[in-house]
């Protein structure tokens, strides 16, 4: 089957499409001994596809797997500073898989991880704005705590979708509370938390769209189910 040579290459798990693209840009890929350009096709049944040199690999089955990330652990493939990875926590499933979305590096919780690359550059564009749950452990004033958050609907002169805030219980000047919210702006939530006053103890990532963390242990990984998949991906196509 032809199809663009982006596609292709995020197809068999070497990068992200978006860097696909820039290898093209770059001159890096060859088809049959020609230059590639941006927005050729080939097929990779029929076609030599060559990046820097070497053949592109078969493209692995399609891998979906969720990873309860612990406190700690960066959101990327390779760290400059050396700091432990998401990714070493998943190195174990057999081939190379990519974050979906980001998780900071004192948050917990619920992190995708695939090699489908189309996927996974469609599930991370902005304009897919899947409902994502957080069970977050808060000290302060809490007595108003899920009202006032609810209310933010600015961070920093950048207008934001309200949170929807459920208080789960309450202790003296500590509470855990229930925000989900829909963008995902970088550090949204505890950012939301400093302008009312409140100060993140605890936050984790229990839900994203359907899926949910259950009782996955902290640092292990399973497979989607095919249900979750399916979930995935048609997910995917509402935008």
């Amino acid at each position: 089957m032809t199809e663009r040579l982006q596609k292709i290459i995020s197809q068999a798990g070497l990068c992200s499409r978006r860097a696909g693209e820039e290898l093209l840009r770059q001159g890096r890929v060859r088809v049959n001994g020609r230059p590639a350009a941006l927005g050729d096709k080939a097929d990779p049944s029929l076609d030599r596809i060559e990046v820097d040199g070497r053949a592109l690999p078969s493209a692995p089955p399609a891998v979906y797997l969720m990873l309860n990330k612990p406190r700690g652990y960066v959101t990327t493939l390779s760290d400059e500073l050396g700091r432990a990875t998401a990714a070493q926590l998943v190195s174990d499933c057999g081939v190379r898989v990519f974050p979906v979305g980001r998780l900071d590096r004192d948050s917990e919780g619920l992190l995708l991880f695939t090699n489908d690359g189309a996927l996974m550059q469609s599930l991370t564009h902005p304009k897919h704005e899947v409902g994502k749950v957080y069970h977050v452990t808060v000290t302060g004033d809490v007595s108003d705590a899920a009202e006032r958050l609810a209310s933010v609907n600015d961070l920093d002169g950048e207008v934001i979708s309200p949170a929807e805030v459920v208080t789960i219980s309450r202790d003296g000047d500590q509470a855990l509370l229930s925000v989900t919210i829909h963008q995902g702006k970088n550090r949204q939530i505890r950012r939301m938390c400093r302008k009312v006053g409140l100060t993140v103890q605890r936050l984790r990532r229990m839900q994203e769209g359907d899926l949910r963390l259950g009782d996955l242990p902290a640092g292990k990984w399973r497979y989607l189910t095919d249900v979750e998949i399916k979930y995935l991906k048609g997910s995917d196509r509402r935008e």
